[in-house]
This record gives structure tokens, C-alpha cells and sequence, in this order.
């Protein structure tokens, strides 16, 4: 069985890998946020429909809102350009680059953000903007 599992991560692009991580990082963001806007507003504001749209106003609850907001203005991006290299084979090479330097900036954007870090912050973001052009190139090259 292992071996049939190790042959299978062999098999998959790393592409996919990272991927699949970048999923885990989404999930890790979405329970910071949860878990820090939930306490922030009140159970009983978190279970009802908040049509008046309520804004947490702790320090940390804002910056993992603004920070989950941010993470996903390019995560649709990253996962639209891994799977059309992938689906045209164009898999390694500058957008495997690109792949891996937005999933590397995005890891770290996240903690640089909640702890309130400027200038490293827009840095970070930028690299992760230019791993999603370096995908692009590959992509229409």
C-alpha cells in the first residue's frame, strides 16, 4: 500500500503537490479567521445571517479577515494557472518556478500580516504576484 501511494505522488506533477498545499493553507487562513472573528463578534452574531454586515474590531480578527480577503484575490488566479499548465503539459520549468514562489510568499504573507509587519508585507505579496506572471509566461510561451 505505501508503495502504491509513493508511486502515485511520483506519478502527480508537482504542480499538483503544491496544489494540494496550497488547499492546506487555505484551510489553515479560513480557521485563523474563524477563530478569531467568532470570539471577536459573539457566538450569537456568528450563527445568524449578519445582514448588517458586522466588522470584528479586534486587532487580530481585522488583519486575519484582511489577510483571508487578500489570499484569496490570488488564489483563484493560482489555481486556474496550475491546472491549465498542467492540462497542457506544460508542467516544470518557469511556472513550476512561478508555482512554487506564490505558495512560498503566501506562506509567509499570512503570519507576516497578523503580526502587523509593514513594507515585508508588501514585499512578500509582490513576490507572490510575480510567481503568478512567471506562470503566465510559461503558460502563453
Amino acid at each position: 500500500m505505501e508503495t502504491e501511494i509513493a508511486e502515485v505522488f511520483t506519478a502527480m506533477p508537482a504542480e499538483l503537490v503544491l496544489l494540494g498545499w496550497s488547499a492546506v493553507l487555505a484551510l489553515v487562513m479560513l480557521t485563523i479567521h474563524i477563530l478569531t472573528t467568532t470570539p471577536d463578534l459573539g457566538l450569537a452574531t456568528a450563527v445568524k445571517p449578519r445582514d448588517d454586515n458586522p466588522q470584528p474590531t479586534g486587532i487580530l480578527a481585522g488583519r486575519a479577515k484582511r489577510a483571508w480577503t487578500n489570499f484569496n484575490e490570488t488564489y483563484a488566479l493560482f489555481v486556474g494557472l496550475t491546472l491549465a499548465l498542467v492540462a497542457s503539459g506544460q508542467t516544470g520549468g518557469l511556472g513550476l518556478t512561478g508555482a512554487q514562489l506564490w505558495l512560498f510568499a503566501r506562506v509567509l504573507y499570512a503570519p507576516i500580516y497578523y503580526f502587523g509587519i509593514p513594507w515585508l508585507r508588501t514585499v512578500v505579496f509582490f513576490a507572490s504576484i510575480v510567481g503568478l506572471v512567471l506562470m503566465v509566461i510559461d503558460l502563453l510561451t
